[in-house]
């Protein structure tokens, strides 16, 4: 029997990791990730696929010496609705994206909301959908490339 608390820390978990892959530059580990996932940033087009996926994340975000992008991605207000009978769930959370380098002080540099949606295969939880819409930006001069 699927119990909902288990699932709900399941995607919970889910949405750290892909703030934890990010921040740790791991963007392979975000393609395998998000493989089944339909990811679309702003109003840019949806990309899915794993090679998508790491592809994406190779050409938008800058990385340095230590191979991060030296960003935290703070998630919080977590809203998740599961149904487990259909094995499908979504959340909505907000984000802020905290960066800092020699020459740039932490900061935050971005902020905004994911909406997600979940599909579970036998036990397993996964991402079905990402959208990521940024609300309010700082300098992210140093985060994503032009």
């Amino acid at each position: 029997m699927i119990n909902s608390i288990s699932s709900e820390r399941t995607i919970q978990n889910l949405i750290a990791r892909y703030s934890f892959l990010v921040d740790d530059g791991d963007f392979i580990g975000l393609g395998e990730l998000l493989q089944a996932c339909a990811l679309t940033l702003g109003s840019g087009p949806t990309v899915q696929g794993e090679e998508a996926i790491v592809q994406l994340a190779r050409s938008a975000l800058l990385t340095y010496e230590d191979g991060t992008p030296r960003t935290r991605h703070i998630t919080t207000n977590i809203l998740i609705e599961i149904d487990e009978s259909a094995g499908s769930a979504s959340s909505r959370s907000y984000y802020t994206v905290l960066q800092s380098l020699p020459d740039f002080p932490l900061q935050p540099i971005a902020c905004g909301t994911y909406h997600d949606r979940f599909e579970r295969h036998g036990q397993t939880w996964r991402f079905a959908e990402r959208s990521v819409q940024m609300r309010f930006a700082g300098d992210t001069g140093h985060h994503r490339r032009t």
